[in-house]
């Protein structure tokens, strides 16, 4: 049994001009058309599926009767949806209603409007995450949704589709991450658990999306946490973990992290305990801001130019605290030999006298006279690095080998050439003839050469171990007149040291 009913032949039948066919031919019809229908809709949905498009449109079926070798049907390439009315006499045929166009309508009827010129033009939308303001981009304060009780006023007849900027959105996991590292850095810094988080930031990927809320996280903590040292030392190790991991790009986001670094470096205050350990926690940060000059400072030629004009300004103004002299110095030693030649020791002469006149001013000071000292070592650190450096270019001595002997004129008697000595002296006297005998007041007679053996006997040495102890006896004098001599200036270090005045 067919779908298509035998009417609908018959329709079809008589709409090209045969009005003889018969009822029997019309139900023999039926299924031949209805195969071949099917097979036509079948390459059409394929036509429409290779397409990528869910919707079946006229095109398609074209494509089908193509493939078919079918001459294709004419006048059905309009976009817009078919409307199909319904046969009267017939519940279940429908036909499309063609309206018949006069040519004479078509010609006399007024052109449209021109079309505006199709062009092509490529810009960034986002670059990191960050819009650039470019006219293309409207800027976020200028985009406002339109209210629902007011439409807006369309001046043009083309329809403007204005969007909204997409916010940023983090996944869930993202969020319990962040929120948990900013808890422990904020309450918990010293803890193991503070540590792994740092490692774990430090070597995961996917941490990206994260980067410009920790960035803010960081510049507000410090800008209002100054007094808070272990919370400033927690941010600045945070730092040093987002440059550690290989998987971010801090690049974009640097002139939001420079200023707190920066802050931690010259600030005139770090905490506010006296046994905070600022100085520990400016000698890190200047290591930092050293590590971030020599990473991103071929990409940005003028990041160290200003940054070391700002610690040299800092080291400059005598009307800064000493804290500041000394974060400003340790952030130039920490950029290299060249910086602390060209910058910090053709000022050193005249640094030095402004720090002899405040000790001499603030003698009844100690916390000023061991903040003066504090900077004191840190030239004398930064200087000796620079010259040490420099003699380094030269080319190194050769050193002689280990198992080398200087030769002299003295020569080392030792144990083997002693009892050797005394070998030979035994042979020499039983060669020799039987001495004379002497005849002693005190008693029985004694030979001469007993005699010398017995005054040698008594003294116990013989000339080979007299000459071989007084050597032993030269070198021990001068060993102890060195040993002295170094006693004598450790003394002398260690009374300076009792007075403050002598830097380790």
């Amino acid at each position: 049994m067919s779908i298509v009913p035998k009417e609908t032949v018959e329709v079809i039948s008589q709409s090209i001009g045969i009005s003889n066919l018969s009822s029997d031919a019309a139900l023999a019809l039926a299924p031949d058309v209805e195969y071949r229908m099917r097979e036509i809709m079948q390459e059409a949905i394929k036509c429409m599926h290779h397409s990528k498009r869910t919707t079946l449109t006229t095109d398609d079926v074209d494509s089908a009767l193509s493939m078919r070798n079918v001459e294709p049907i004419y006048g059905l390439a309009s976009g817009d949806p078919l409307r199909f009315k319904r046969a009267l006499g017939h519940k279940d045929l429908f036909y499309i209603d063609d309206k018949d166009v006069d040519f004479k309508d078509v010609i006399e009827a007024p052109l449209p409007k021109a079309p505006l010129d199709t062009s092509v033009f490529c810009h960034w939308l986002a670059i990191e995450g960050v819009q650039p303001a470019i006219p293309e981009n409207a800027p976020v304060e200028v985009i406002a949704a339109p209210p629902e009780t007011k439409k807006a006023e369309q001046k043009n007849d083309l329809p403007i589709d204005i969007r909204l900027p997409v916010k940023h959105v983090l996944s869930r996991e993202l969020q319990l991450y962040f929120n948990k590292i900013t808890e422990l850095a904020v309450s918990m810094p010293d803890t193991v658990l503070f540590k792994e988080a740092l490692m774990s930031l430090a070597t995961d990927s996917g941490l990206h999306p994260l980067v410009p809320y920790f960035t803010c996280f960081i510049e507000d903590e410090v800008s209002r946490g100054l007094n808070d040292f272990q919370l400033l030392f927690a941010l600045m190790r945070l730092v040093w973990s987002l440059l550690q991991n290989p998987h971010i790009h801090v690049e974009p986001y640097l002139h939001q992290l420079m200023p707190p670094v920066v802050t931690c470096v010259v600030a005139k205050r770090l905490g506010n305990r006296i046994a905070d350990n600022h100085w520990e926690l400016r000698d890190f940060t200047a290591n930092l801001v050293a590590t971030i000059c020599k990473r991103f400072g071929h990409n940005y030629s003028s990041l160290q130019k200003r940054l070391t004009k700002t610690l040299l300004k800092s080291f400059l103004d005598q009307k800064r605290t000493l804290t500041q002299h000394y974060g400003a110095i340790q952030g130039l030693s920490a950029l290299g030999p060249d910086v602390v030649r060209s910058l910090l020791l053709p000022n050193l002469e005249i640094y030095l006298g402004f720090l002899e006149e405040m000790l001499l001013e603030n003698q009844k000071k100690e916390m000023t006279r061991h903040e003066a000292w504090r900077v004191y070592g840190a030239l004398l650190r930064a200087a000796g690095r620079s010259v040490y450096d420099l003699l380094k270019l030269f080319p190194i001595l050769p050193s002689p080998p280990a198992n080398s002997i200087w030769r002299t004129n003295l020569k080392v008697i030792g144990i083997s050439e002693i009892n050797k000595r005394k070998a030979n002296a035994a042979e020499e006297l039983e060669q020799q003839p039987s001495p004379k005998k002497m005849i002693t007041t005190d008693g029985p007679l004694v030979s001469e050469s007993n005699n010398k053996s017995m005054v040698q006997g008594e003294t116990g040495e013989s000339e080979a171990d007299t000459s071989f102890k007084q050597q032993i006896i030269d070198d021990g004098v001068k060993g102890r007149r060195d040993e002295y001599v170094k006693n004598q200036n450790l003394g002398k270090v260690m009374q300076e040291l009792k007075l403050g005045r002598h830097v380790i």
